[in-house]
């Protein structure tokens, strides 16, 4: 199942098409600047039954150096299996446009940015026929950027380097950049930025400030994920507020509450569900009793 962080880590080059060439100068790759860029469908199925999708790819045209393919695709971690998939899109994509072809990976720890730029060749040791060897972008190149001046003169950047550093000691003050750079710009450029960075945090611990930081800083949006963000931060509060009202009725009526009932309690996210052991607990006789069959 594809997640989200995989989704946001290569589309959002489809947002913005001219950000893999400001991506390019940071990494120092002098090339030159495309005069036209055209996304290309992304299904590589031949007529065989085997489906081969790659994440984006895109057709950079430059007239005084020719053009050529570039394939993105999004890494979450290490998988064995993959440079031979790779390997298979970029010289099919070769072979189908007959145009350069150059393979670009994102990924967001070290670990697998690591791994994903090492050179996999497809023969033995003495006849390495076909070698891959993406470019790979991750945390380790992509820069913080902590300057509101700076994200906001380049939004998708800027969360680009977030969705890459989600897992950086730091992302706190990444996001709260971001965020303060939103603030005034229009709505129909500020939701994807919004969005894509929403998807690209994924389930790490980031994703909790961003919540945050979109129902405070930016609640003048009214995007579909800001929506989200505010219902699920409303949500919140109101189950943490019936977890202590809950408490609050055991402690009251003498009701000893062992640790792992507690943590239960306190835990639980889902204000019906606090609902119902609140109504128990005017009566039950053992906080066990207000948790049990749930």
């Amino acid at each position: 199942m594809v997640s989200s962080p995989h989704e946001a880590m290569h589309r959002i080059f489809q947002h913005d098409l001219e950000l893999f060439g400001r991506v390019s100068r940071i990494l120092g790759l002098g090339l030159p600047a495309p005069v036209k860029i055209t996304v290309l469908p992304t299904d590589l199925t031949e007529t065989s039954p085997v489906e081969r999708r790659v994440d984006t790819l895109f057709r950079l045209d430059n007239p005084e150096h020719g053009p050529f393919i570039l394939a993105i695709e999004a890494q979450g971690r290490k998988d064995p299996s993959k440079p031979a998939s790779w390997a298979y899109y970029t010289s099919y994509v070769w072979t189908k446009y007959r145009i350069p072809t150059a393979l670009m990976v994102v990924c967001q720890d070290h670990a697998t940015a690591a791994w994903a730029q090492q050179p996999v060749a497809s023969g033995p040791p003495q006849l390495p026929t076909l070698t891959l060897k993406p470019l790979v972008v991750g945390p380790h190149n992509m820069p913080v950027i902590t300057d509101p001046d700076e994200a906001r003169a380049d939004l998708a950047l800027a969360a680009l380097s977030a969705i890459t550093h989600a897992a950086d000691p730091d992302i706190g003050a990444i996001l709260k950049t971001l965020s303060t750079a939103l603030r005034g710009v229009p709505e129909d450029i500020a939701d994807p930025i919004i969005e894509f960075t929403a998807q690209g945090l994924g389930k790490r611990p980031a994703k909790q400030i961003w919540r945050k930081l979109v129902a405070v800083d930016l609640s003048f949006y009214k995007s579909y994920i800001s929506e989200e963000i505010r219902d699920e931060g409303r949500a919140q509060g109101r189950a943490q507020g019936r977890a202590e009202a809950l408490l609050l009725v055991l402690e009251q009526r003498g009701i000893d509450v062992p640790e792992h009932i507690r943590e239960r309690i306190t835990d639980c996210n889902d204000p019906e569900t606090l609902g119902r052991w609140l109504a128990r607990s005017v009566t039950a006789p053992t906080a066990e009793d207000v948790v049990a069959d749930e």
